[in-house]
């Protein structure tokens, strides 16, 4: 296992992977194999002798990226190693101590912050809307990942929360924990903050602890809070066995107590700190790794990207400007519609935009367009309720023998439901549905020869319980937060205008350069093709400043013509865009 471990590993890679005693800190940039080189390294520390797979815990910062390093250990040959988000980790340690310590069973999860918060505001007289509850909801989570008092909160905090003034929203962060308390529960951040109170309090829990992991690995480094951090330094105690990785430039979740400091001070806090540096990019052509170097130059901790291979570069990213909205959601409907005619397949391409707001234009012009797409962040698939329908019916159909094969099965229950050989020819409701459907033929397509089915709907109940959905044959909207992580062939960044990216409210010099670093990650979503656009929108927006931090040397202005055909219909026609030194100032 250990060929395997280390097999088709660039070098830089191989460092990583066969440095096995701690402290070692890997930036890894932007399409680097950081998961692999997360995977392959706990992989041949365990095939070498060097670790226990008990004894080794992996952290990240989602449960599906847990689940995935998971799936990727087992396919190398490495079983029973710890691998979780920081919250399933840490509520595991309190609800297997608490009965212990309390005497009692531990306190229950508030599954609705909103709502609690909203019982509190009831019983202190205030009367507030939702909005405003998420709001305050949101500062309670910064307050606890970033371990402050309401008091420090309120110091920190002083422009208060819409119409609440400062002192007001601290009345109500009050009421909330003390409805929390009576109520024996704990909320999502609570249980980080629980678990290292318990550990520091607890001489015998932090013992047991330690004795049970004594490898540690944290993706997604940059990510970490003051409270995570302070969690890791528990679990660590003084010994060094640790390895850290992440990428500075991806720092996204500042405004929700991330801290990119625990990454670019890492070598300074943990003396004879290996570093490694992965530069070698697998994922974008040389051409869009210009950009996003371009875009980052300078910036604290910026890892220089080079593509993999002696490749020619491909396109030229391109950028494209509208007079209005509309006109850019139908240009790129009209650009996306151009390449599926082409034979490219829906999967591959993605439209990311900045937020939520900005999905609706395009979601209309790709329905007009008569292409299916789907919202990440949206319903999650086995929740559609055409999945569940469909899945009951496989369930059902499983009871009653059958000497169809399961492919032939699946297909005559989905078309009973109202699946046919092809999609309807309009977007919208119909189309989602039929894409849904079809999704699940394809896994019985793709199942292995033999498969029953009721092994296939046993299957489908697992992936559904983990959160492990098929890939829709439909174009993906994604805002840029929801994008971190993944990939596409070709990418649609949409709204790169002042007001929009950077948006209106980021106005500090680190607020803006958060924009920036969102900017840079759906940037490097793209593997082939880059198309940014812009549109000047009612408010007579400009391009955004970062366009013209990139330059000319590094983007080209679209032919008109290949998005007047799409814009014309309604009267969007393009703009040329202003380069290094024009108007974009």
């Amino acid at each position: 296992m250990s060929g395997g471990a280390l097999a088709g590993l660039d070098e830089r890679q191989l460092e990583a992977v066969t440095t096995l005693r701690g402290p070692v800190v890997v930036l890894a940039g932007a399409g680097t194999g950081k998961t692999r080189v997360i995977t392959h390294r706990i992989a041949h520390g365990v095939d070498t002798g060097a670790y226990s797979p008990g004894r080794v815990m992996a952290v990240t910062f989602t449960a599906k990226a847990a689940g995935e390093m998971r799936g990727r250990l087992h396919a190398l040959g490495v079983e029973g190693v710890s691998a979780r988000t920081f919250h399933a980790a840490a509520l595991a340690q309190l609800n297997f101590f608490w009965p212990t310590l309390a005497g009692d069973r531990p306190p229950t999860i508030v599954d609705n912050k909103v709502r609690l918060l909203a019982h509190a505001a009831d019983s202190i007289g205030m009367d507030l809307d939702v909005a405003t509850l998420r709001d305050v909801a949101s500062g309670i989570e910064w307050r606890k990942v970033t371990m402050r008092t309401i008091d420090e909160y309120a110091a920190a905090r002083a422009g208060g929360v819409g119409h609440l003034d400062v002192s007001r929203v601290a009345d109500l962060q009050r009421a909330y924990e003390k409805l929390k308390d009576e109520r024996r529960q704990l909320d999502f951040e609570d249980v980080l903050l629980a678990c290292a109170g318990m550990l520091e309090a607890e001489p015998t829990v932090v013992g047991a602890v330690r004795e049970q992991y004594r490898h540690f690995t944290v993706d997604e480094f940059q990510d970490v809070s003051p409270v995570q951090h302070r969690l890791l330094e528990l679990w660590l105690g003084d010994r060094r066995d640790v390895c850290v990785v992440g990428d500075a430039s991806q720092t996204i979740y500042s405004f929700a107590g991330a801290d990119a400091r625990f990454l670019l001070d890492f070598e300074r806090r943990h003396e004879g700190a290996r570093v490694v540096r992965l530069e070698t990019n697998y994922r974008s052509d040389a051409s869009i790794l210009a950009v996003a170097n371009e875009l980052m130059r300078g910036r604290p901790g910026a890892l220089h990207l080079e593509a993999a291979g002696d490749v020619e570069p491909g396109p030229t990213p391109t950028v494209t400007g509208y007079q209005d909205d509309g006109g850019e959601a139908r240009g790129t409907a009209a650009a996306i519609s151009a390449r599926i005619a082409a034979g490219v397949d829906p999967r591959r391409i993605a439209v990311l935009y900045r937020s939520h707001a900005q999905s609706v234009e395009i979601a209309r012009a790709l329905a007009d367009a008569g292409i299916a797409a789907t919202v990440l962040g949206g319903k999650r698939y086995f929740d559609l309720p055409e999945v569940r329908q469909a899945i009951m019916a496989l369930r059902g159909a499983s009871v009653a023998p059958t000497e169809s094969g399961l492919v032939d099965v699946v297909r005559d229950v989905l078309r009973s439901l109202g699946l046919t050989d092809e999609p309807p020819e309009a977007g919208g409701a119909l189309r989602d549905a039929w894409e849904a459907r079809a999704a699940l033929l394809r896994l019985a397509e793709e199942a292995p020869a033999g498969t029953s089915l009721r092994a296939f709907t046993d299957d489908l109940l697992a992936r559904a319980k983990a959160h492990h959905e098929p890939g829709l044959r439909t174009v993906t909207l994604s805002t840029l937060h929801a994008a971190k992580g993944l990939e596409w062939d070709h990418v649609h960044l949409i709204g790169f205008a002042e007001g929009l990216l950077p948006i209106g409210y980021a106005t500090t010099f680190e607020q803006v350069d958060e924009e920036r670093r969102l900017a840079y990650v759906g940037i490097t979503r793209a593997a082939r093709t880059l198309e940014l656009s812009w549109s000047r929108g009612a408010r007579d927006r400009r391009p955004s400043r970062f366009l013209q931090e990139i330059g000319s040397r590094s983007l080209r202005e679209a032919r008109a013509t290949a998005s007047t055909a799409g814009a014309s219909r309604r009267g969007g026609s393009p703009t040329r865009t202003p380069t290094r030194g024009s108007a974009a100032r």
